[in-house]
């Protein structure tokens, strides 16, 4: 039996040490985005506060927010609080809604964050000598080189293979034998499905541990996921805004919503309509405030991600209840407010449905259509009674339960476009 690898004392410090060190370095970042960042100087005189009022940890209230307008009104290097001979690195979002988000880092905080999901990784169960399938996107997606420098710091064998060429993924996990794979749940579904057309059953495969991120997914997910997979499925949370991957992760011991690491990310819970801090417990919008980054420092990042803040349990720092939505990828569907992981969690009770879907939008006059496409697991696929069966039952628990009429279609078996990295959910084909 392999080693596991040991936690660092920060991990299980008191609640009073940590919040010691959380104001220690609060204090400090607040005032180097001050003194270097032209854009939080003037957004933090606009609101009429200093760095040098912050006294305690809930002080940070009266400081302002920043959005990803912020960053995008400042495109592409506004935000930087170094100069450009101190950047190591630059990472950029996709930009499928705008310009993209543009993220710099020094080499102290690529060490910073390489520890981070260092760190992510042995929670979730890695030991020394695992190999580690990296599917992951590379280039400017923080994903892949992310996890990469991470699971070399835990002094693991890292995999490099990024996104795509699914045959070929499937036939280096068979023949590297991987323990750990990194990648989306929605493209791991995907892994799975070319798995089994080519006569494998997942469940055989080397791996162990399945460290999943990028997108929301929900606990039904995750059991369907170790149970196709035979594996430990584990959340990593992280935004390039904030770091990467590796900003929050769940322990194997546990499985219990992603443990935020607090010793470098300082989180609160809004209100999303009015911007009041709650109390931990109620759910709301997650805000995270950088405490040690150099070249992005980051302040009250609104995520728009729904969570609520949870009392630590395999570690002190705090955790936050599995990310299953968004207040911007909701969906309001004849005055009905529907987040796509809803429809998710009702179309992993059908079982005769695989976890694959999409949601089309439309008009019909005045009023929204809602249609959704799923398709048959391969098994059920000639079973035309049990699949419509499903189809009813699914489309009666979508207007039962979150209150919308879904016109339900059962495609093909792999008749949705399979994504390889974050899955297409939506389609909203209704006029703006």
């Amino acid at each position: 039996m392999t080693t596991p690898l040991p936690l660092e004392p920060i991990e299980t410090a008191s609640r009073d040490e940590l919040a010691a060190l959380q104001l220690e370095r609060l204090k400090w970042s607040l005032n180097h985005a001050y003194e270097n960042s032209p854009v939080y100087r003037k957004k933090f005189d606009e609101a009429g506060v200093h760095p040098s009022e912050l006294k305690s940890l809930a002080d940070l209230a009266r400081f302002p927010f920043t959005t990803k307008k912020d960053l995008r009104d400042n495109y592409p290097f506004g935000m930087f609080a170094v100069p450009q001979d101190q950047i190591s690195r630059i990472h950029a979002s996709s930009g499928t809604t705008g310009k993209p988000t543009v993220v710099a880092y020094t080499a102290r905080d690529i060490d910073t964050w390489a520890n981070l999901v260092a760190r992510s990784v042995r929670a979730a169960g890695a030991r020394r000598g695992d190999k580690v399938h990296i599917s992951y996107g590379y280039g400017l997606f923080t994903g892949g080189l992310g996890a990469h420098y991470g699971a070399e710091r835990a002094g693991l064998t890292v995999i490099p293979f990024g996104g795509g060429q699914t045959e070929k993924q499937v036939q280096l996990i068979q023949d590297f034998r991987p323990d750990i794979i990194m990648v989306t749940p929605s493209y791991m579904l995907a892994i799975a499905d070319e798995m089994e057309r080519q006569g494998i059953d997942p469940a055989t495969c080397s791996l162990r541990i399945g460290i999943f991120g990028a997108e929301p997914w929900t606990n039904d997910m995750r059991a369907a996921i170790e149970q196709r997979m035979g594996i430990t499925a584990v959340d990593i949370y992280g935004l390039s805004e904030v770091m990467g991957p590796g900003v929050a992760s769940e322990c194997a011991e546990t499985k219990d919503g992603p443990t935020i690491w607090e010793d470098h990310f300082y989180p609160e819970i809004i209100n999303p309509e009015t911007g009041e801090v709650l109390p931990d417990g109620e759910f709301g919008e997650l805000v995270f405030t950088s405490l040690t980054k150099e070249a992005l420092p980051i302040v009250r990042y609104r995520t728009r991600d729904l969570t609520r803040l949870l009392p630590g349990t395999a570690r002190t720092m705090r955790r936050m209840e599995k990310i299953t939505g968004r207040s911007d990828d909701m969906l309001i569907i004849r005055g009905v407010n529907v987040f796509p992981t809803q429809i998710e969690e009702l179309l992993l009770k059908q079982h005769a449905l695989a976890p694959h879907y999409q949601i089309i939008l439309t008009k019909e006059g005045p009023m929204d259509v809602m249609t959704l496409n799923c398709e048959p697991c391969p098994e059920t696929a000639p079973d035309y009674g049990a699949l419509d069966a499903a189809r009813k039952a699914l489309a009666y628990d979508i207007k039962s339960l979150i209150g919308v009429t879904a016109q339900v279609n059962v495609l093909e078996v792999n008749g949705i476009e399979r994504s390889v990295g974050k899955a297409k959910r939506v389609i909203d084909k209704r006029p703006k």
